[in-house]
């Protein structure tokens, strides 16, 4: 069984910061990938950033220059840095992951509960 948990949503006025961090645990053989989504209401999810496990990393074009993500392979973790952060940020963010339970599987992908982040104008 693998569990993604998400923390650190709030929130925030416009032009603030805050950092999300997501842990994955469990029956985890290896995690290909790794990256954050977001659904606004009344709208489709969509990809914030991802980042592989060689480090390569891509943003949605909205939050490129404002948001950084990266990982810390010893813990099986990501972390979303949100910056000048606008009021069309808000949203739920998911974390998600792209990992294989046992060698030779094929991945699959997993995602935590969500965690709200409010941008107040």
């Amino acid at each position: 069984q693998v569990q993604l948990v998400e923390s650190g949503g709030g929130l925030v006025q416009a032009g603030g910061s805050l950092r999300l961090s997501c842990a994955a645990s469990g029956s985890i053989f290896s995690i290909l990938a790794m990256g954050w989504y977001r659904q606004a209401p009344g709208k489709q999810r969509e990809l914030v950033a991802v980042i592989t496990s060689g480090g390569s990393t891509n943003y949605a074009d909205s939050v490129k220059g404002r948001f950084t993500i990266s990982r810390e392979d010893a813990k099986n973790a990501v972390y979303l840095q949100m910056n000048s952060l606008k009021p069309e940020d808000t949203a739920v963010y998911y974390c998600n992951a792209v990992l294989q339970v046992t060698a030779g599987l094929i991945p699959y992908d997993y995602w935590g509960q969500g965690t709200e982040v409010t941008v107040s104008s």
